[in-house]
Formats: C-alpha cells, structure tokens, sequence
C-alpha cells in the first residue's frame, strides 16, 4: 500500500494532454470586460499630460484608467504591486494605466490611441562591477518574517581572519572576476489574471500563482478587504521559474479596473510586456579570489559580488552565500553590493542568487585546480568541509562526496581527455552544485473522511513540478490507505493556508502540514492541523541539498558553435517521494542551467532603458535540438532534520553550477576561459 518513492504517472497529466486543465485565462466569468495595460515610454521621469480622448470615442471602449481616476490603494511601497498611485516612472515598460473594451482587439486598439506626454529626467540603467556608487542592501527581504539585507533574509556581509593576509602568503592565488547578464523567466503560460467582484467587499481572482495564500493577504490588504473575502484561484499554473510569487502588477490592475468599470474583467499578458512587468534574473558581477598550498588545501576565500537592482524597490540575491558553505578555508569573506538603477525590480528566477554565484565559485575553483595541478574533483573533495565553515553547525546530511565520486563513476572521468574529431574540438567539466533546503512556515491542511474516501485540502500549488501526485502519495502513506481512495485539493486560497512555492520549500513544507493532519485523524482528536512554525532544527543544523555535474562539449573549432551532447548530475536530496517526478525537475533544471550558459541574455538599449530582445524571435532558450543527453541520478539518503519525511528540495538544485560546468569543459576542450554568460561563439571563434 506504501505510495511514497513509487514513480506514479502525474494525476493531472491526463488532464492536461487534453487540454482540459483550466489556466487562469481560461477560467470562465459572466460578460467579462478586457483590459490591455498602457506602458511607459520613458525609463524615468513622470507623466505631465495623459490624452485618453481618442480611446474612448472608440466603439467598444468602456474606460480608460491612470493613475488620475485609479482607486487609491493601501500602499506597500512596491511600485510592482501599487500600480497607478502618482505620475512618476521608475523604469521603461512601468504600467501606466489601461484601456477597458469589450473584446481584447479592441481594447489593444484603443490603447494605442491614448497619448502620453512626459516630463523625463536622465536615466542610469548600466549595470557595471566597477561603478563607485555601489550601496549595500539594507532590507531587500521579499517576505515579511525574513528580516534580513539580502532577499532571503541573510546578511550582506561575512568576514573570517584575515583574507588579504592569507592571499599575500598562498602558494598559488586566483583572482578572477566573472560576470551574469539579465534573464528572464518566459514560463509557458503568460501572466494573466480573471477578476470577478461578488460585491464591494467579495472578490474572486483567477490566476498563475506559486501562493495563493500570500497573494490572498497582499491584495487584501491593498484594497483594505479582510482576507477571508478575498480568494486566489490557481488550480493549475504554467510554469513560474518565480516570477509568479507575487501578485505584481497585473493583478494588482485587473481587480482595480474590475472594481471600477463594475464587471469581471480578463487581463493576459502579451509576452513582451511580461519582460518590463513581471521581474528577471538580475544581473551580477563576481570577484573571486582564492589562495591555496601546493597541496591543494585552500587558505582563502573571498567572494565580492555586484548586481543590478531597482530605484523603485530595492531587492538584493544572495549571490555570495553559497560560497559561505561549499569549501573549508580559516581565512574568509563575503560582499554584496547593488547597483541602483532605473529599470524594472528584479524577482526571484529559479536559483536566485546561488546559479550565478556558483557559476563564479566552480569556475574559480576549476582555475585553481589547474593551478595546483590537481584533478578539478579530488580538489574539490579535498577541500570538503566537515562542518559549515562560518556557523559552525554540522549539516542536517552532506553527502557531496558521494554526489562527486558517484558521478566521476558513471561518467568515467577517470578516463577523460581533450580530442579533435576534425573541427570538432571535446572536452569535459565538472562543478559541484548546493541550494538551501527550508521548510516554511505557516501552512495548514483538512482532512475529512467520508464513505471511506478521504478529502485532504491545503492551499498548496503545483507549478509543473508533480505536486498534485507527490501530495497525493504523501497523503496516502500517512492515512494508510491506498492513494486512489486521496481526493486532493490545492491551489485555492479559501483552503487551509498554505506556504509558497519558492526556495525549494515545497513538499518538505506541505507534506509536515498534511502528515500531521493524518496523525490526528487518526488519532481521532480532530480533523486540521495548523503548523505555523518552522523547522525547530534550522538554528542548529545547516540544511542544504547537494549535487556534482559533469558534462561534455564540443566545440567547432572554425565556427566557434558550442554543443552539450552529454549532460549528468548526481544529488543528495534526500529522501524522494516520486522517482518519475523527480527526475523531470532535475532534468528540466539541468536544461534550464545549459539554456542560461549557451543562450539567454536580455540585452539593454541604454539610450532609452529598454529591452532590446523582448520576445521569443530576440530571446532565445534551448529547445530540443540544443540538448543531448541528459542523465540525474541521486545518491540514497534521508535527512532526518530537515523535515519528518526526510526530504530536501529538488526543484532548483540541478540549475544550480551547471554554467560552471559547461564552461569548465568549453576551457578543457579549447584552452579558452570564458567568465562571462552566456557562453556565444563569438567569444570562441578566432581563438581556437
């Protein structure tokens, strides 16, 4: 009867092969109105005049919204979330106001007959590692109880002795600076929110959501509503990457124009307004500098990082925290430092903070493996940590060891070598690979057990990543029943309350929530639990996943195209609930890291603040033909600390030091070291 580490097909894969899987555009209201947003034109500065007047003598138009006729919000403070409460711009592509037709062809057409006048002020969008007027962050936490300088509620800054010192007397010394451009999310299904009123105080809201608890709480307290009145519907969301955390901008427009015309309305997203509107992965600058013995033992460490950031809203990664835990070092420091510019507010993409800063780390130490004439993974095993080097607590399990030599097993890296198959130049790479493993709090679930059926409900969400399965099976193990008597409910907020999911948090941070209903059914004490700590461990043991990637290239010497035809990854993440499941996520992840190395750049066009490249003919990811082989494996462990199922997050540890991967292979393969994603051929070719 036992459900978990069965590889059980998704339950909502037949649903969604035929289509029948209702996205939040989809969802069906009474005579909905249409809504296209209206963008600034301008990187900085205000509004001075708005002529709706042409728009509205169009047929078919109901209303045009600015900030001069928006309802007055509540405010936070984020101008991503409090759209259309004064006349200033903060960045180009800034939601200015809306166009309300009746169908969406005529409300795109009136919106280009509104015209603006502004008043802008000279604008500063160049991200650069050497600019003096860098800041350090003083809260960008992006939730409320993580009350700390960088976004994940950390500090900036750590310092241990004395790095100069150790540098100056290190055997052999790297002192490299590697660099990440912006990014963006582009999940399959758009941005788009449904909004129905039932009065002045009830209002529905359809939409992609990785929380719809937290996105319940924020647009209540916008629109001063109690929360209970307010409910977040997301059944089914096409993919996030992080970009559908928060509410934003879009939703935040549909339930005040909603509210103001007097009628359901429907607002979708065109995929290149989704750039300037939605966040990305903000760029960085990292300077790694690193000393070590003539034995390999490292002495120093030091990671100095710069990242692009908003004057609108201030918003830090932790691009420099992973390097506080990967390799042991008496000597060490850590720096994070923004870039105040006028452009969108950057948000969370898959890995935030950790898959630039690894490829920065791994690629360092790739260079000073080579330094000491050490192989890259004995380097890396050498200087393993027993402990975390700066906190000094054990780690909840570790097994990175195991995750290096296993892969250097299956890969047979013993035997690797740089060969020419006429202009084809291969060689291969390896990086280690770490994210944080967290269990959130605040969630709740039901259970119910009628006619020998059992109803389990908690606001949790499935992204694409096989939560309505692994829930399901989690569930099931925990009533002692066979899983096909499980009704699950998710993805509605006027369920019990659940966590976002974010931070690879989310079945160690459910999966707590529902096993303890279970118990007390069982128990028969009562039929809801309400977990709204966390994990009573988190102070006394460091808990992360962990994994190695190896990978081989190849590189045409004569025209510089780079080609991944193996990728492979190990990981110690704990106990897995769905092998099938599973290994899509790191797969995917795995992917989506090779995608970032070899393709994906947004480009800025500084004369006017812009993205240049803002849809999918200009940004490109990799598709099919740009991947090869893909193999995730893991290594057998279940952490007993992070949670009572003995899982750790998977959903981003396979994106993360994929880049450094690749590029340490591009470097074995052609002698040529590129620092700077992505990895195009016009660093290559001419080199060779």
């Amino acid at each position: 009867m036992t459900a978990i580490g069965k590889p059980l097909n998704r339950i909502d894969g037949p649903l969604k092969v035929r289509g029948a899987a209702p996205y939040a555009f989809e969802q069906h209201v009474t005579n909905p109105a249409h809504v296209f947003p209206l963008l600034s034109t301008i990187a900085a500065g205000r509004i001075a005049q708005i002529d709706a007047e042409q728009a509205l003598a169009e047929p078919g138009v109901i209303a045009v919204v600015t900030h001069e006729n928006a309802i007055k919000l509540n405010a936070t403070g984020d101008p991503q979330i409090d759209v259309l409460q004064s006349d200033e711009v903060g960045w180009y592509g800034q939601f200015i106001g809306a166009v309300i037709a009746e169908t969406p062809e005529i409300a795109r057409y009136a919106a280009g007959l509104v015209q603006v006048h502004y008043e802008p002020r000279t604008h500063d969008v160049e991200m650069r590692g050497d600019r003096e007027d860098v800041v350090k962050p003083h809260h960008a936490a992006l939730f409320g109880e993580m009350d700390g300088e960088l976004q994940n509620g950390m500090p900036a800054d750590t310092s241990f002795g004395d790095v100069d010192a150790a540098l100056a007397a290190a055997d052999f010394r790297i002192d490299q600076t590697y660099t990440t451009p912006i990014n963006h999310h582009n999940p399959l299904e758009p941005h788009a929110a449904v909004v129905e009123w039932a009065d002045d105080s009830h209002v529905t809201v359809y939409m992609g959501s990785q929380g719809v608890s937290m996105n319940q709480g924020i647009i209540a307290a916008l629109f001063g509503l109690e929360p209970a009145n307010v409910r977040i519907v997301a059944p089914y969301t096409g993919g996030g990457f992080g970009s559908k955390i928060r509410p934003h901008s879009y939703a935040t427009l549909a339930v005040m124009v909603s509210k103001i015309v007097g009628r359901s309305v429907k607002l979708n997203l065109t995929r290149q307004q989704m750039f300037s509107t939605v966040g990305y992965r903000t760029p960085t600058s990292s300077r790694v500098q690193l000393g070590a013995t003539a034995d390999g033992k490292l002495t120093a460490v030091a990671h100095d990082t710069v990242q692009g950031s908003s004057n609108a809203y201030m918003y830090a990664e932790q691009i420099g925290v992973c390097t506080r835990l990967m390799y042991d070092a008496p000597n060490r420091r850590t720096t994070h430092r923004l870039a105040m510019l006028d452009m969108p507010v950057p948000t969370i993409m898959r890995a935030p903070g950790e898959s630039q800063g690894m490829f920065a780390l791994e690629s360092a130490i790739d260079e000073m493996a080579e330094a000491c004439g050490i192989d890259p993974v004995e380097f890396r095993i050498i200087n393993e940590p027993e402990l975390h080097p700066e906190s000094g607590n054990p780690f909840s399990s570790r097994k990175l060891k195991e995750c290096l030599t296993e892969g250097a097993r299956r890969f047979d890296w013993a035997n690797r070598s740089r060969r020419r198959e006429g202009a084809w130049l291969y060689g291969s790479g390896v990086a280690s690979a770490t994210y944080p493993s967290p269990r959130f709090p605040g969630n709740s679930c039901r259970i119910t057990h009628v006619d020998g059926r059992y109803s389990v409900q908690i606001a949790a969400v499935d992204i694409g990543t096989g939560t309505w399965t692994a829930l399901s099976q989690i569930a099931a193990d925990a009533l002692g029943v066979d899983i096909s008597l499980v009704d699950l409910e998710i993805g509605d907020s006027s369920l019990p309350m659940g966590s976002t999911a974010g931070f690879s948090s989310g079945l160690g941070s459910w999966g707590n929530a529902v096993m303890e209903a279970a118990k007390l059914l069982k128990d028969g004490k009562k039929t809801e639990t309400e977990v709204f700590g966390g994990n009573p461990k988190a102070a006394e043991y460091e808990m992360n996943t962990f994994g190695a990637h190896f990978v081989e290239v190849r590189v045409n010497s004569e025209t510089g195209e780079i080609r991944v035809p193996r990728m492979l990854g190990v990981f110690d993440a704990g106990r897995i609930i769905n092998p099938k499941t599973a290994r899509s996520q790191l797969v995917g992840a795995m992917t989506q890291g090779l995608s970032q190395t070899l393709h994906e750049a947004t480009v800025v066009d500084t004369r006017y603040g812009q993205f240049v490249n803002r849809d999918f003919a200009g940004y490109h990811f990799a598709a099919n033909a740009d991947v090869g082989t893909v193999e995730a494996y893991w290594v057998e462990s279940k952490d007993e600390y992070t949670n009572e199922l003995g899982t750790k997050g998977i959903g981003e540890i396979g994106i993360v030091g994929m880049t450094a991967a690749i590029a340490n292979a591009v470097y074995h393969a052609t002698g040529i070291r590129v620092r700077d994603l992505p990895i195009t051929l016009d660093k290559i070719i001419g080199q060779i």
